[in-house]
């Protein structure tokens, strides 16, 4: 299975949210209605239930999409003005990275690099698996926003493809941010190798599979370890040589991360 690390692909925030423009303003609009009723809406609960942030999610939202469908669309839309916020900074991490950090944990601390942003994975080497009835889908990469509070929320998008309309996403529960040198070697399934994958071809491709939260935050907190060790691993990215190229190319600014000698 052919990975790809060269460069960053379009995003989720891209693909759900071309309109900039708009993200800016609803961010003008929660930090508004966020002074006037004196709330944070870096918590969660407190942005779902903003006045803007409904409008915007219902701008969103299908005429039919059941009510439920709003907290689906929030946690997005929750990592998204964020994630803008901060300036949109992307990681692309490369596949000989991925598998360092896979096979064990750096010396750093394992601290954001930034409060919020994404890390794209090499496509097609991690994996999660599927319902009963539904096919594995490769996971495109992790959002996360850390609060003033020192909570990380965290969300996984899946099934980027070029061509295929939408993509998957999968919250994590939050965690403290002080607890995440302990993610560092944690032990996240209980039964079994943590990132093992019993996908067909897995271990001729030597692919990875994500059965539990923890191993998200596992492998988040060691990204994050990686960089405070070694910050000239993240290196500014450049795009593909020519318009066209497959997979579709991001517009944002991005970071490689690349192991470091």
């Amino acid at each position: 299975m052919s990975l790809h690390d060269a460069y960053a692909r379009l995003t989720p925030f891209e693909l759900a949210f071309p309109d900039f423009d708009a993200v800016d303003q609803l961010i003008a609009d929660i930090t508004e209605e966020a002074s006037g009723r004196g709330s944070d809406p870096a918590n969660p609960s407190v942005f779902i239930t903003m006045g803007s942030v409904g409008q915007f999610i219902a701008r969103l939202q299908e005429p039919d999409a059941p009510p439920e469908s709003i907290h689906q669309y929030g946690a997005l839309v929750y990592h998204a003005a964020f994630f803008r916020d901060e300036g949109c900074p992307v990681y692309v991490l490369d596949a000989a990275t991925a598998r360092y950090l896979v096979e064990g944990s750096p010396s750093g601390e394992a601290t954001p690099p930034t409060s919020s942003g994404y890390l794209q994975l090499p496509q097609h080497l991690f994996w999660v698996a599927g319902g009963p009835e539904e096919a594995p889908e490769s996971i495109d990469g992790f959002f996360w926003t850390a609060s003033r509070s020192g909570t990380l929320y965290v969300l996984a998008a899946t099934g980027v493809m070029p061509g295929r309309p939408g993509f998957g996403t999968i919250p994590v529960p939050e965690a403290p941010i002080a607890e995440a040198g302990a993610w560092l070697n944690a032990d996240a399934r209980g039964e079994g190798t943590d990132f093992s994958s019993a996908l067909p071809g897995a271990d001729i491709d030597g692919l990875y599979a994500v059965e539990a939260a923890g191993e998200v935050l596992k492998l988040l907190a060691r990204f994050f370890a990686y960089l405070d060790s070694a910050p000239g691993a993240a290196v500014p990215g450049e795009g593909p040589a020519q318009d066209g190229q497959d997979p579709p190319p991001s517009v944002l600014p991005f970071s490689r991360v690349v192991l470091d000698g």
